[in-house]
C-alpha cells in the first residue's frame, strides 16, 4: 500500500484541467497528474512525453498509453486493489485505453484521483461504471 503516492495525488486536487499540462495548481490532464506524482515520488520522468491529441490515437487503434505504462511501471492485475495503484481506463468498450487515475481508497467506499476534462483534478467514487472501464492496474517502481 502506498499512502505516500495517494498523499501526493491528493495534493493536486483542485488543479484545473489543461490538456498536456503537468503543473500542480496551474493545470494538468490525467497523464500530467501521473507525471507530477512520478516526479514528486521518484524524481525525473523516465522519458520525454511527445505531444499528443485528446483522442489518444483512437483512430489508429494504437495502445500508446498502455504500452508506456507496461514499459515504465509494474503490472499488478493479479494483485489485490491497493491505494497508490495506477488505474488505466477504456472510456468505451473496444476503444484504446486513454484515461489514468490513482487509486486512493479501497474497501466499502473506494475512490480514485484523476484529472477529468471540465472538472480538473478531483477524487471520485470508484462507481461500478468506472470499475468496469479499468483496462489494467500498475504500481510505481520502487523509489
Amino acid at each position: 500500500m502506498s499512502t505516500a503516492i495517494v498523499t501526493i495525488a491528493r495534493d493536486w486536487i483542485g488543479t484545473p484541467y489543461l490538456h498536456q499540462a503537468s503543473v500542480k495548481g496551474v493545470g494538468a490532464d490525467c497523464l500530467g497528474l501521473l507525471r507530477g506524482v512520478w516526479r514528486a515520488h521518484l524524481g525525473a520522468e523516465p522519458e520525454v512525453v511527445p505531444p499528443y491529441t485528446a483522442d489518444w490515437s483512437e483512430p489508429q487503434g494504437d495502445e500508446r498509453l498502455l504500452q508506456a505504462a507496461i514499459q515504465h511501471m509494474t503490472l499488478c492485475d493479479d494483485k489485490a486493489f491497493a491505494p497508490g495503484q495506477v488505474l488505466l481506463f477504456r472510456m468505451r468498450a473496444g476503444s484504446v485505453a486513454k484515461h489514468l487515475g490513482i487509486l486512493a481508497e479501497v474497501g466499502a467506499a473506494p475512490t480514485f484521483v484523476h484529472a477529468y476534462s471540465g472538472h480538473g483534478v478531483v477524487e471520485s467514487p470508484m462507481s461500478d461504471p468506472w470499475h468496469r472501464r479499468i483496462a489494467a492496474r500498475f504500481q510505481f517502481p520502487e523509489g
